[in-house]
C-alpha cells in the first residue's frame, strides 16, 4: 500500500470518528428534546443518568470503530457494557430507562449511520 492511500485512509478514519462523536453531539440531544415533554421528568432523568454524555461520546466512537475496522459485532459489545453499566439505575427510575432507551437509540442509529458511510468510503478507497 502507498503512502497516499494510507494517507487517505487515515482521513476517512478521522472524519468518520468526528462526525460520529460531535454530530452525534447534536442529533442526540435533539431525538430526547422531543420525546420527553415533562421538564420535571427530564430534569430527574438527566439527574439520575449523570455522565450519559461521555458514556455516549464513547459508544458512538466504538460504534464508528467497529464498522470501520469491519467487525460489526463489537457494536454489541459496547451497547452490553453500557446497558450493564446502567442496570442499578434503570430499574429504580423508569424515566430515566426512557430516556436511556431513546438516547441510545439514537445514538446508535447515528453512529451506525455514519461508520457504514465511513466503511463504504473506505472500501472504495482501498485496494
Amino acid at each position: 500500500m502507498n503512502g497516499g492511500v494510507v494517507a487517505l485512509a487515515v482521513l476517512v478514519w478521522v472524519v468518520t470518528l468526528t462526525v460520529s462523536v460531535g454530530g452525534g453531539t447534536l442529533v442526540v440531544p435533539w431525538v430526547l428534546r422531543r420525546t420527553e415533554k415533562e421538564p420535571e421528568v427530564r430534569a430527574e432523568a438527566a439527574r439520575v443518568l449523570a455522565g450519559g454524555t461521555w458514556i455516549g461520546l464513547l459508544e458512538r466512537a466504538g460504534v464508528a470503530m467497529a464498522l470501520l475496522a469491519g467487525y460489526p459485532e463489537g457494536i454489541a459489545l459496547a451497547v452490553a457494557v453500557k446497558g450493564l453499566g446502567r442496570l442499578h439505575e434503570l430499574r429504580d427510575h423508569p424515566h430515566a430507562g426512557e430516556r436511556f432507551v431513546v438516547g441510545t437509540l439514537a445514538s446508535l442509529i447515528w453512529a451506525g449511520a455514519v461508520g457504514l458511510a465511513g466503511r463504504a468510503v473506505l472500501l472504495l478507497v482501498l485496494p
